[in-house]
């Protein structure tokens, strides 16, 4: 028996964002049609669990414009729009969608603050086009999507009051107040 991947979706006004979050997936067969058919499979896990995906997304797309990322921790895809405008949902059927079909806010923007046809920072994810998808599932996905990013670390403000190792002298006060520890 199968299993369903955790799906998280956000929208433009001309475009889809789907997110199949499977860390360590192998042999990802992702396939997308005109009617807005939206199929995945994939084994993952120790025990190369096999996890199965449909969706009947809200109304047709392009499939030539759309376009797909495999990384190591999930499955990216840009789903063009075959017309520009809002969806009411992510899925053609009515009622609440499955329990595994959520929000991504992080890439979520309310419909009156899109403003217009403007890309999401992809971070440099290399993307293949869903024209050539049925070589996708012999492909080796073993590169990390986030290779070559740089990550800074905040700089930090010397008080005048701190002793060796980033500690507050006690005796004296810098005006600040201590955030709350959780």
């Amino acid at each position: 028996m199968s299993r369903h991947p955790e799906v998280k979706w956000a929208q433009r006004l001309d475009k889809v964002y789907i997110t199949v979050q499977l860390p360590d997936s192998k042999n990802a067969k992702v396939d997308l049609t005109p009617d807005g058919i939206f199929t995945f499979s994939a084994t993952a896990g120790s025990e190369d669990h096999l996890y199965e995906l449909k969706l009947e997304l809200f109304d047709k797309v392009n499939v030539e414009e759309s376009k797909i990322n495999v990384g190591v921790r999930g499955i990216f895809t840009v789903v063009q729009k075959a017309e520009i405008g809002w969806w009411k949902r992510l899925l053609k059927g009515e009622g609440k969608p499955p329990h595994y079909v959520k929000v991504d806010w992080d890439k979520w923007v309310d419909e009156d603050e899109d403003e217009g046809l403007g890309d999401l920072d992809l971070g440099g994810m290399d993307f293949s086009k869903f024209g050539g998808m049925d070589a996708m599932g012999g492909g080796d996905f073993d590169e990390s999507d986030d290779e070559g990013q740089e990550v800074s670390k905040p700089e930090k403000q010397e008080t005048g009051n701190e002793k060796e190792g980033g500690e507050q002298d006690a005796g004296k006060s810098t005006g600040k107040e201590a955030a709350p520890s959780t």
